[in-house]
This record gives C-alpha cells, sequence and structure tokens, in this order.
C-alpha cells in the first residue's frame, strides 16, 4: 500500500480524499493556488505544496507543476478527484512515465471513455444501447445546422471532452444551434482545452440515471447499483439520490450488465460512472461514460457501505477487488442536494464572498444518518475562479421518504451568510409533488421554476407556525433589551401585538395576542387557534431551535433593528413585530424609493468579459446578445435589456467586473 500520496484537486472533493487517506493510514500531499491560499485542504493535508496563480489554467490544470509537486515530496501516487485533470490521459501518461501512479483508470481506457465521440462507437461494439446522433466532431456552425436538421430538432450540443454540464446547449431551431455551437465551442475550449463539439438526439422528458461500475487490474467488474440524478438546472445536477424511483430490479440489473459491458470493452480498472439517458418508459441510451469519481458518490457509499475513495486506492496499489457482484447489496435510501453560491431569484447566478457564517447541521433525526461533504468554513471566501458548490448535503434512511424528510430537517438547520446561496431553493425542491412522487425528468426545474425561482412566502398552517416563531424571537429580542438597560421584560399574558407581513405585495398587518410563561410563548390568531412555542433560542443565533406545538422545528433567523427574517422549508417571512401605537404610527413613515437604472446594462453576475458583441453607435433589438462573460467555468451571454441604439460601452475583453456592474448604456 501507499505511504504517501498527492490530491491533485482542491475543496470539498480534497477534504474527501484525505480523510479516507487518514483511515488507511496513508500521508497525504494538498496542492494550492493564491486563491487557496487558507484552504480547509491545505489546512487538512500532512504537506502542501503552492502550484501558482489562482487561474486555473496556471495552476491546478498544469501538469507540470502538479508533477513537480509530487516529485518534491516524494509522493507515490496521484488521486485527480474530479474535474481539472481527472480525465486527462496526458495527465495519467505523465505520471506513469515518471514511475508515479495515477489513482484512476488506465489511460487506454480513460482515451476511449473519456472522449464522447468515441465512448459511444465502443459502447455501440460491446452492445450497449446508444442515442441516434453524429458520431464525429463538427467544424463550423453550418454543418451543425445540416447535422441537426438530418437529426430532427430537438438536438444536443455536447463538448467531446465535457462534463459537468459544461459545454452543453439543447437547441429547437437553426438559430439556437448557430448560437449553441459558437457557445459550446468556446466553453469547452476553455473548460477542457478541447473545442470538438457533437450533436445527437434530445430525448424529451428524459431521465439521467448512472452506473456505478468498479473494477481491478485483474479483469474484474462489478456494477453497485445506480444514482437517479434526473433533477438538474444548466445540465447540472442539484439532486441525486440512490436508488432510482424509476427502476425496478430487472431494468437495474439489466442497465447494470450493459455498464459492466462497456468496461470490460475497454479494460476498465477503477471507480467510474456510466451515464444513461433514461425515458419514462424504461427505456434507456448510453450517454457517456465518466473515468473518474463522481460528485454524487456519496449516496452510492451510503446504500452499498462502499467507500469508493478506498477501493480506488487499493485498485491503484495493484489490489484484486474484495468484492463479488453477489455481494452487492442495496440498503436503505440516500439523497444528495448540491448547496451552491448562487442567487436562485437571479436566473441561479453564481454569487462570490466571503462565509461571514458557515454552520452545517448535525444529525436531525434517529433514524437517519447526515452527510456533509465541504471544502469551506466559516471565514471561506468564495471566488470567480471555481465551481460554486460550498457542499454537499447527504442523507440516509430506511425509506426515500424518511431521506427526504431528514434531507428538509437538514436544510432547516444549515445557516450560510456572506454569500447567496440556494438552501431555501432546494428545501422547496424537497416539498414539490413532482419529487415526492418520484415523477422526475431532467427539465423539472425549468418546467416547475423557469428561469429562476422566488421564495415564497408561508401560507395557511405554515404561516402561523413562522409567525409564532416571529413573536417568540421579538420577545427573546426584548428580553436582551431590556437586561441590556436594567428594567422589568414587559412582555406579559395577552399582550396586542401588531405584525406587519413584508414581501412583493403590500404590506400586510395581522394582529396576535401573545403571552410568556418561562420558556414557553404562546401566540393566539384573531381566528381563535394558539401556537405556543417552547425554545431556549437567544440571540444573534442564526438557527432557531424549539417545539412549535410539540414537533421539534429549525428554521433560519436574521434580524435587524426593525425586522425579522424568518426562512423555513422553502419560505420566507419578513415582518415588524410591534405595537398597536407603533403599527399606527408606522405609516407616516417616509418609504424609501427605488431607482430604476433604464437603459443600462449590468453584469449579471461578477466574472470576466469574454466577448463584446456591439460597438458604440450599433442598433440593437430587445434580447439581442451584446457580451460574453465567464465565471466559474461558465459562460452567460449577457442580452439587450432594450431596443435602440448603444451609446457608450464601459468595459473591454479581458475585464474582471463586479455583479451589476455596468457593461453598456442603450437609448431608444
Amino acid at each position: 500500500m501507499f505511504q504517501k500520496i498527492l490530491i491533485a484537486n482542491r475543496g470539498e472533493i480534497a477534504c474527501r480524499i484525505i480523510r479516507t487517506a487518514r483511515q488507511m493510514n496513508i500521508a497525504t500531499v494538498a496542492v494550492y493556488s493564491d486563491a487557496d491560499r487558507d484552504g480547509l485542504h491545505v489546512q487538512m493535508a500532512d504537506e502542501a505544496v503552492h502550484i501558482g496563480p489562482s487561474q486555473a489554467v496556471h495552476s491546478y490544470l498544469s501538469i507540470e507543476k502538479i508533477l513537480a509537486a509530487a516529485k518534491l515530496t516524494a509522493a507515490e501516487a496521484v488521486h485527480p478527484g474530479y474535474g481539472f485533470l481527472s480525465e486527462q490521459v496526458a495527465f495519467a501518461e505523465a505520471l506513469r512515465n515518471a514511475g508515479i501512479v495515477f489513482i484512476g483508470p488506465n489511460p487506454k481506457a480513460m482515451a476511449a471513455m473519456g472522449d464522447k465521440i468515441v465512448s459511444k462507437k465502443v459502447a455501440s461494439a460491446a452492445g450497449v444501447s446508444t442515442v441516434p446522433g453524429y458520431p464525429d466532431a463538427i467544424d463550423t456552425p453550418d454543418q451543425a445546422i445540416s447535422i441537426a436538421q438530418s437529426i430532427g430538432y430537438p438536438v444536443m450540443i455536447k463538448a467531446s471532452a465535457g462534463g459537468g454540464g459544461k459545454g452543453m446547449r439543447i437547441a429547437r431551431n437553426d438559430s439556437e444551434t448557430r448560437e449553441g455551437f459558437l457557445r459550446s465551442r468556446s466553453e469547452a475550449a476553455s473548460s477542457f482545452g478541447d473545442d470538438r463539439v457533437f450533436v445527437e438526439k434530445y430525448i424529451s422528458e428524459p431521465r439521467h440515471i448512472e452506473i456505478q461500475v468498479l473494477g481491478d487490474k485483474h479483469g474484474s467488474v462489478i456494477y453497485l447499483g445506480e444514482r437517479e440524478c434526473s433533477v438538474q438546472r444548466r445540465h447540472q445536477k442539484v439532486l441525486e439520490e440512490a436508488p432510482s424511483p424509476l427502476l425496478d430490479e430487472q431494468t437495474r440489473e439489466t442497465m447494470g450488465r450493459q455498464a459492466v459491458a462497456l468496461a470490460k470493452a475497454v479494460a476498465y480498472d477503477s471507480a467510474g460512472t456510466v451515464e444513461f439517458v433514461v425515458g419514462q418508459d424504461k427505456s434507456f441510451y448510453f450517454l457517456e461514460m465518466n473515468t473518474r469519481l463522481q460528485v454524487e458518490h456519496p449516496v452510492t457509499e451510503f446504500v452499498t457501505g462502499i467507500d469508493l475513495v478506498e477501493e480506488m486506492i487499493r485498485v491503484a496499489a495493484g489490489e484484486p477487488l474484495r468484492l463479488q457482484q453477489e455481494d452487492v447489496h442495496l440498503n436503505g435510501w440516500a439523497v444528495e442536494a448540491r448547496v451552491y453560491a448562487e442567487d436562485p431569484v437571479q436566473g441561479f447566478l453564481p454569487s462570490t464572498g466571503r462565509l461571514s457564517l458557515f454552520r452545517p447541521p448535525m444529525a436531525t433525526c434517529s433514524d437517519a444518518a447526515v452527510r456533509v461533504d465541504t471544502g469551506v468554513e466559516e471565514g471561506s471566501t468564495i471566488s470567480v475562479y471555481y465551481d460554486p458548490m460550498i457542499a454537499k448535503l447527504v442523507t440516509h434512511a430506511p425509506t426515500r421518504q424518511a431521506a427526504i424528510d431528514a434531507q428538509l430537517k437538514a436544510l432547516n438547520a444549515f445557516s450560510i451568510e456572506g454569500v447567496q446561496n440556494n438552501l431555501s431553493f432546494l428545501s422547496s425542491l424537497m416539498k414539490l409533488p413532482r419529487w415526492l412522487e418520484g415523477r422526475l425528468s431532467t427539465s423539472l426545474i425549468a418546467e416547475e421554476f423557469g428561469s429562476s425561482a422566488n421564495i415564497a412566502a408561508p401560507r395557511g398552517t405554515d404561516l402561523k407556525k413562522v409567525v409564532a416563531v416571529s413573536v417568540a424571537v421579538n420577545s427573546r429580542l426584548e428580553q436582551l433589551r431590556d437586561r441590556v438597560r436594567d428594567t422589568r421584560g414587559h412582555l406579559a399574558s395577552g399582550r396586542h401585538l401588531v405584525l406587519i407581513l413584508e414581501g412583493d405585495m403590500p404590506p400586510e398587518q395581522m394582529h396576535v395576542m401573545a403571552g410568556i410563561e418561562g420558556d414557553t410563548i404562546s401566540t393566539r390568531f384573531p381566528d381563535g387557534d394558539t401556537v405556543e412555542v417552547e425554545t431556549g433560542w437567544l440571540p444573534p443565533e442564526p438557527t432557531f431551535r424549539g417545539m412549535v406545538d410539540a414537533k421539534a422545528m429549525c428554521c433560519q433567523v436574521r434580524t435587524s433593528s426593525s425586522t425579522i427574517v424568518i426562512e423555513h422549508s422553502g419560505t420566507r417571512l419578513s415582518a415588524q413585530v410591534l405595537t398597536p401605537h407603533a403599527a399606527a404610527m408606522s405609516a407616516f413613515m417616509p418609504k424609501r424609493r427605488r431607482l430604476e437604472g433604464e437603459g443600462i446594462v449590468l453584469a449579471p453576475m461578477p466574472g470576466v468579459i469574454r466577448e463584446i458583441q456591439v460597438a458604440a453607435g450599433d442598433k440593437v433589438e430587445v434580447d439581442q446578445p451584446v457580451a460574453v462573460m465567464e465565471a466559474m467555468k461558465m459562460e452567460v451571454t449577457v442580452r439587450a435589456i432594450m431596443p435602440g441604439r448603444v451609446t457608450k460601452i464601459f468595459v473591454r475583453p479581458g475585464a474582471n467586473v463586479g455583479s451589476n456592474s455596468p457593461l453598456m448604456t442603450i437609448e431608444a
């Protein structure tokens, strides 16, 4: 077994690999860029080597620098994690030539399966069901349009060396094919150093289901069940689960056997994933093979009890698989939610900044396990240079519903501040009927939420519970103020309070009666209902924990001088809790006027300007592309907000801009 390994990655996956290596008594070496100098993975590793500037192309994507770090520290093997160099054949070969073991598949298998065009040909020869499409790389937009027309719309334009949703576009007509080809090719070149793209038929209402395989260097290959990864946005996975609620045992076995046949056809000898696009009728077609560890591997680890990182290390060291196919059994259900630094309200655009608060949840119920994989801590910075994923939240329970219930409780107990995040959005997904019923497809988020997802206000019984929590929070704040002023607490039984509920609509008043006895605060509503809250919560703790009508409840609390904001289960309540006199006087307070930036095109996210597609004086139509930005490995087309003439451009290609920075002005 190896004595020391280097992890050629960063963040969450680097920390994940270090934990398993530590359990195996293997020393670890971390590598880091300028942006990651204080990263959690650097702190956890036994050694760390600086490999260059923040830009990945000059650090984590530099084969020479990773190789030099391995030689400097006498590392015997390198684990690439996922992304970056994990599927680069040249990297595996460079390590082999230097006498260093690559903890992953052999270069020939990587070359065959890492290239989507080649892999489809190999899959077809191995008897694996494949999607109709053009099997070779496409050179021009016109060629892409011709092929798309011959296949029939809609089509998917994909990067041959792609992964993680990068370099992928759906096209439903010639215009979308032309633009999609250009954007896919550009993203592929910047993300993977390979601009080849191809076109295949897009399957309507598809599900994305993948089979985890594991092979050794002695010819053995097994499959470890499937993962359902259909809940996606912009072709990037948001929720994953194992097993899939769609598959029956016969379909699972058929897909598993085809995945094993494909792996054996290329002498695959590590952990890998064979991905399928699956119809609602359980028909399935080979999509691609990822020759690396997947982001969503924890759900497979939970239901099988197998540490995939440990198995990868053992296989790389030459050990035979310790399991046969008959030894693999699926136990219970696991659900994973990806916690991103992004703003669902603003089209899921990535967010950057310092994590002023980061409090992951602990185990939330006795019959469910909770796991948080992360590479950050309080004080860490989410930068523009890397993927915006903050953490992976995984729950495991005996049944799917129990795993979902545990996931929702864990999300309610998760506190993040300093960057926009998708915790409330993930909570709303947990309550979505289609998700609960297992009626999934890769278009679920687009169909249910559109291009953005506003946070809903609580309704009905949920509203009363959250209002009661607001009253309890207010009582604690008043008690704290009274102690500071050295006066007697004045929240007495039967006290009349007015809540001014704020949101997109005009403020709404709700009159309640509140009383307190010890740690119990009761709130009586106009219809006679009473909600009791028992809690020891004290400000400024961001996570409220207590018993609401004798049931445990967690929610996120933010307070200001006049407003209490409660987020719970995908909803948000913003309220002022006032006396009747203060509520009456609030109507005379001046209202802040919102300024409109009409005619100014603003950057939708922080990032780098890649292209300016117009010049001063050009006429533009509404929604016409005017610029292309890149941040966190994603390209976004910026469009004109109104028809008119471009009067001034404030930025040049290559410029770094912040969110809402002015890019140009348009006059009607």
